[in-house]
């Protein structure tokens, strides 16, 4: 039976991510790493005008740079340089600039294929390797670690399981952890539209009665849309025609890229917050969405993630040769507890506002944009808090 010090279930964005910030120092302690991926990734990029994207914020570049990768990932990685808040019917609106915040960018826009290539090809196969494709159905707790039953019948134990398999896991479940299930009534409508004229850089986030959207700039002068909407008002525009689909939203975004020409294929996702009650048990962590799962309207959640990947590799790596250990485990959760507590509530509480068309709320919303406006302190406030800064205040300004 092969016996792993880490084998991290689930090889996406933030399971290859913590790899890749665990390999130098696993290489160091003669650590071994396997990361167990059903879906196998592609030997090459391939630019696709419907690729997904995500928004990375300025703090999520900085650990790229700290583990030597930003200088790849930046060739396909759009920067935001502004980003402007407006509330449809009101004339309460900020706008939000780097060059104000003295960074080069706000945040960036990279497509996930590409970021996903980038992590995979940066991975040290002296130190980690891959089961994939490979799913683990059951797993067990064992003295000193756990034992994972994979869908190809074989067995592995390891020192450290990470749970990253995604907001759905049903190993989650299937170990009893319990999650705190908040659903919003609402659906995210994604997909990637060309403007009339160029972007420049610019992200958008518009607050409606029916529900709030973004619009954020990506390479070859697309735009990734996320629009909110009721659910069976998401259908009707996700199923419409695309010239009619165009006008509905020519309609409330408005002329500010001029005529919005083409969108592409058109996605739905149930919108929730999800909250994992443990994140960490003796040689266990759940991480990524299967640990917190955000509303993405404010773009928070796989940059929370990522500062969770950087703060649990930094507690392994101190802690003892064998990982697992329940005191390290707790020392990582504890750390981390203060950033996720406030990007949550930034993030719940930006949606709720934004989100309600109740008349007070919506007055409230429109004095507070005009105060951001008015008053650059809270501005600033708000503008380290899109660009993941909140709780590190010695990262103001640095690339």
């Amino acid at each position: 039976m092969n016996r792993m010090n880490l084998a991290i279930i689930g090889g996406g964005l933030v399971g290859a991510s913590l790899a890749l910030a665990l390999q130098a120092g696993a290489k160091a302690r003669g650590w071994n790493i396997l990361l167990i991926e059903p879906f196998a990734p592609g030997d090459s990029f391939q630019p696709s005008y419907d690729a997904r994207s995500s928004a990375l914020s300025f703090g999520t570049r900085q650990i790229y740079q700290q583990l030597g990768l930003w200088q790849v990932i930046e060739r396909r990685a759009e920067p935001i340089r502004q980003i402007h808040v407006s509330d449809r019917g009101r004339f309460g609106a900020t706008r939000l600039d780097a060059q104000e915040e003295g960074v080069p960018a706000l945040g960036y826009v990279v497509e996930n294929a590409w970021l996903g290539q980038c992590l995979w090809q940066g991975l040290d196969s002296e130190v980690v390797s891959w089961r994939c494709p490979a799913e683990v159905t059951s797993m067990q707790a064992i003295e000193g670690g756990y034992r994972l039953m994979l869908n190809d019948d074989t067995t592995l134990e390891c020192d450290l399981a990470v749970l990253a398999d995604g907001g759905r896991s049903g190993l989650r479940e299937q170990l009893g952890i319990h999650v705190r299930h908040t659903p919003y009534q609402q659906s995210a409508l994604i997909a990637n539209i060309t403007p009339g004229e160029a972007h420049g850089g610019q992200a958008f986030e518009r607050f409606t009665e029916d529900g709030p959207m973004a619009l954020l700039p990506m390479p070859e002068n697309r735009c990734a849309l996320v629009w909110t909407r009721q659910g069976m008002d998401a259908r009707r525009l996700a199923d419409i025609d695309e010239r009619h689909f165009l006008r509905e939203l020519q309609a409330v975004f408005g002329y500010r890229l001029g005529a919005l020409r083409q969108v592409g294929a058109r996605h739905l996702y149930p919108l929730s917050l999800i909250e994992s009650e443990e994140q960490v048990r003796p040689h266990l962590v759940v991480l990524g969405n299967a640990a917190h799962s955000l509303h993405p309207i404010a773009g928070q959640g796989f940059n929370l993630s990522l500062r969770d990947v950087q703060a649990l590799a930094e507690a392994l790596l101190a802690g003892p040769q064998r990982p697992g250990d329940l005191t390290t485990l707790l020392a990582y959760q504890q750390r981390q507890r203060l950033d996720q507590a406030l990007t949550i509530g930034f993030s719940d509480q930006v949606t709720r506002l934004f989100g309600s068309s109740q008349p007070l709320l919506a007055a409230g919303r429109n004095f507070g944009l005009l105060g951001l406006d008015l008053l650059p302190p809270a501005k600033s406030w708000f503008a380290r808090q899109a660009m993941g800064l909140g709780t590190r205040p010695d990262s103001r300004g640095q690339p």
